[in-house]
């Protein structure tokens, strides 16, 4: 059986008027990990729940295997899932946690211990095999909800904000966990979360979410680089893409313009149309120039060191912008020539938030 997973306009509305998805249309390819990306409330979990068959569609197919899910039953989708709460059963040890799945198949004794070892060999967990959930950390416990899903290994391995309850520290560990157990298995992953950086080291592509509609899906390349919405632009980026809105005018000489409140730009190309527009300057997007070429003096309002670059915070009109720089000669309240790397921003449709 193939893993392959396909949305065709796919609505999902609960009572009385609340609609979780919206016409989504994503393929999910049979071994690939993708990662779906959005902020709380934006469909995010609703998404896992229609494959793993704990809801049905409004309207619209789930296809597995292109077949309609929706005449097969959970237990016949071969799916498995890890949850944020982890799930785990408190009156069972860890060896009877991870085998639960096994012995719900009706595998055999040998079979099972055979299985349970192996996998928590796997996942470090061995010395733990006798402990019950409540004596065990966040880590450790994240730890047996995977080590149940490997055990039974199933087709389909979904992930539904497992690291939201970790600590910072034990993520990074776990990502790159997750990343080689994948590279092992070669199951179709899906995985949920709101936080960008799970969803830029992990996803082999992306699906960013926002109000039960997909805004983008592409590698991770291309959601930071080509983002096809502002929404997509801001969202990812520590700092995120900054925006602002405002409006290009085109001259009679062949100057153009952007302007917005106090700020006002020479602009070197003048393809874009006149009128409503948003301009987006990542941090790590401007350039210091020489005074003559600056399009803007700014004040170094606040910096910060993060080791292998800094943060500065300044204010340009009524705008704070961030910059990104390995240059660590630069001291708060200096005065600093910077202009953007006009090859490198982007622009957006006022109001609709699509990039031109």
């Amino acid at each position: 059986m193939s893993s392959e997973i396909s949305f065709n306009q796919v609505t999902k509305v609960f009572p009385p008027k609340t609609t979780a998805l919206d016409s989504i249309d994503l393929q999910v390819k049979e071994g690939e990990f993708m990662v779906v990306v959005g902020p709380s409330g934006c469909g995010k979990s609703t998404l896992l729940r229609l494959i793993a068959g704990l809801d049905e569609p409004s309207s619209g197919q789930v296809l597995i295997d292109s077949k309609d899910a929706t005449s097969m039953e959970p237990i016949e989708r071969d799916v498995g899932m890890v949850f944020q709460n982890y799930a785990l059963f408190p009156h069972l040890s860890v060896f009877d946690n991870i085998a639960y799945g096994l012995k719900i198949r009706k595998e055999s004794q040998p079979e099972i211990r055979q299985k349970v070892e192996t996998v928590a060999k796997k996942l470090d967990i061995q010395e733990l095999l006798k402990r019950k959930p409540n004596q065990l950390s966040g880590g450790q416990r994240q730890r047996v909800a995977l080590g149940r899903l490997l055990a039974r290994d199933p087709k389909i391995h979904l992930f539904d904000e497992p690291m939201g309850n970790l600590d910072p520290q034990f993520r990074a560990a776990m990502r790159a966990e997750l990343a080689h157990l994948h590279a092992e298995s070669r199951r179709t992953c899906v995985y949920v979360t709101h936080d960008q950086a799970e969803a830029m080291t992990l996803g082999q592509r992306i699906c960013v979410l926002r109000n039960g509609q997909v805004l983008q899906i592409g590698t991770p390349d291309e959601i930071y680089n080509q983002p096809s919405h502002r929404f997509v632009a801001e969202f990812f980026g520590s700092p995120g893409t900054q925006c602002i809105d405002g409006k290009i005018e085109h001259a009679p000489d062949g100057i153009s313009k952007f302007t917005s409140g106090k700020i006002s730009l020479d602009l070197p190309h003048s393809e874009l149309p006149g009128g409503s527009i948003t301009l987006g300057i990542r941090p790590e997007n401007w350039e210091f120039v020489s005074p003559e070429n600056a399009s803007f003096t700014a004040t170094a309002q606040r910096i910060e060191n993060l080791g292998d670059h800094r943060l500065i915070e300044v204010d340009i009109g009524a705008h704070k912008f961030y910059i990104k720089t390995s240059k660590s000669d630069i001291y708060e309240k200096e005065e600093l020539y910077i202009s953007p790397r006009w090859e490198s921003v982007k622009w957006f449709e006022r109001y609709t938030g699509k990039r031109i």
